[in-house]
């Protein structure tokens, strides 16, 4: 199972995320969220991690949110992602856009509500290299690291040729039972692994690891 860790800030929030077993760890670029980093810091971060863990294997993810070229172009050179995470409202046509223009691994975010939200995700299947499913947030929260779920049993049959990541409300308590219940190729947390609003707790993310991967 892999698990991806997003919302990182701190370089002991990398060295905690190695030590619990991540395959993925995420840097937010989105300046409404608590967890957003700046290209200075999100450069200082990428330079740690290469610094000390670049032959762990482990994903960098850059999660942005519709983001205009320029700042793709910002992020990518501060951040020096292997994957971008689009988690807006991009369709199709700005997908492929951003892959021709980057030639990056793409995660696409789909956010949930209903079935036919999930239905709209094979649209991406020639244009991404991973789904996540999300909870579709209320209109007066972010887009994602609210800690919000949606009905998993909307996942219970889905099929695709990409593999695909839950996310949206997951935590060291539920995440086995979420992954029971829907089968996914990796579960993705953020709120889920913090002690208060963007801080990151190192035995939260290790209990969390440990619930995925034998979940």
């Amino acid at each position: 199972m892999n698990v991806k860790i997003c919302g990182l800030k701190t370089p002991s929030d990398i060295d905690n995320c190695i030590k619990a077993g991540a395959d993925f760890i995420g840097f937010v670029f989105f300046q409404k969220s608590p967890r957003h980093l700046s290209p200075a810091n999100a450069a200082e971060l990428s330079d740690y991690y290469e610094c000390n863990y670049s032959d762990s294997g482990i994903k960098k993810v850059a999660l942005c949110v519709n983001p205009t070229d320029k700042e793709l172009s910002e992020i990518v050179s501060a951040s020096t992602p292997d994957f971008l995470q689009l988690h807006g409202t991009e369709p199709p046509m700005r997908v492929d856009e951003i892959r021709q223009k980057y030639g990056l691994p793409i995660i696409k975010a789909i956010r949930v509500k209903t079935q036919l939200d999930i239905k709209a995700s094979h649209q991406y299947n020639l244009l991404a290299d991973w789904l996540l499913f999300d909870a579709a947030a209320s209109a007066d929260l972010m887009p994602g690291g609210n800690g919000e779920s949606f009905n998993w049993s909307l996942l219970a049959d889905f099929e695709c040729d990409l593999p695909w990541m839950l996310a949206g409300g997951l935590n060291p308590n539920n995440v086995a039972r979420a992954i029971a219940q829907t089968n996914p190729d990796g579960v993705d947390v953020s709120s889920g692994v913090e002690g208060s609003t963007g801080i990151k707790d190192d035995l939260l993310i290790t209990a969390f690891v440990k619930s995925a991967k034998i979940g």
